[in-house]
């Protein structure tokens, strides 16, 4: 999955006084892109001694130790040999490294945030950086903002040697997915499991057990992986504004996605292998 980046290891301790050194890796935003050269396989984002010294930076994190920063101001014109590309395409026309995906997914995740956050949701006053956590602070009312981290399910739903199997509906996708949705005010994993799956495909389940996680940063997600057991008519009642196929597909006749990324492929070949938890 993207996070599996052993032996490389990420770091994301607050160290707001860090400064960027030369082979420092910038990260530059313009509306929903980043600024990314390289050919299939060899992402590269810029370095802090190829952009302007003027530029302020502020620290994200670090790979190994290699510090990662963003660019505060969005939206510069790209450096020679480097375009601006959305993650989505960076992900399916530069395919990696996996380390650098990583810090694509991250950064992303935390960029956002500033961005959605330079302003009080509460009394309207500018925000400005906390001195001692990761978090806005707006000086007006003393509202603090820590960064969105969003909860969703990913749903394994099994019937006998065959799993559940989706395409969304208005959406270019043209591999398979899992039941998903996103947490609810005052529901429990389990209970979004099971509406979930009932809403999209008028399923009940039983037997709900939790697998893995997985931070997702393009859309501020944290997954949650889950398998359960039809209860009762397997037969699938598709909610079409939010599904367009939903199938039955036997263990030996899994083909996964187009990468290895995502913990909805991880767990379509958890299951295709028998490893499932029971």
């Amino acid at each position: 999955m993207i996070q599996d980046i052993y032996p490389h290891e990420l770091h994301n301790e607050f160290l707001p006084n860090r400064e960027a050194k030369a082979e420092d890796i910038v990260i530059c935003a313009k509306g929903g892109s980043l600024m990314v050269s390289g050919e299939p396989g060899a992402l590269r984002f810029p370095m802090r001694k190829e952009l302007p010294e003027a530029m302020d930076c502020g620290y994200l994190f670090s790979m190994d130790e290699q510090g990662i920063y963003f660019a505060t101001q969005e939206g510069m014109e790209p450096l020679p040999g480097f375009r601006y590309m959305t993650l989505r395409d960076i992900r399916w026309q530069l395919k990696g490294p996996l380390p650098s995906m990583y810090i694509a997914y991250t950064a992303w995740h935390l960029i956002c945030w500033y961005r959605d956050n330079c302003f009080c949701g509460r009394c309207g006053h500018s925000t400005r950086p906390a001195e001692k956590e990761r978090a806005l602070v707006c000086p007006s009312c003393g509202n603090t903002i820590y960064p969105r981290i969003i909860p969703a399910v990913i749903v394994g739903v099994i019937h006998g040697d065959e799993i559940l199997m989706t395409k969304y509906a208005n959406r270019d996708i043209p591999f398979y997915a899992l039941v998903a949705g996103f947490t609810e005010i005052g529901e429990t994993l389990e209970e979004c499991v099971a509406r979930e799956v009932m809403e999209e495909t008028g399923l009940r389940v039983k037997n709900i057990r939790y697998y893995k996680s997985q931070p997702w940063g393009s859309v501020q997600d944290l997954l949650m992986g889950f398998y359960c057991d039809v209860e009762g008519d397997p037969a699938i009642r598709i909610d079409k504004s939010e599904l367009k196929e939903g199938v039955w597909v036997k263990r030996e006749d899994i083909k996964g996605q187009l990468d290895d990324w995502s913990l909805t492929h991880h767990m379509m070949m958890v299951f295709k292998e028998g490893r499932e938890p029971r």
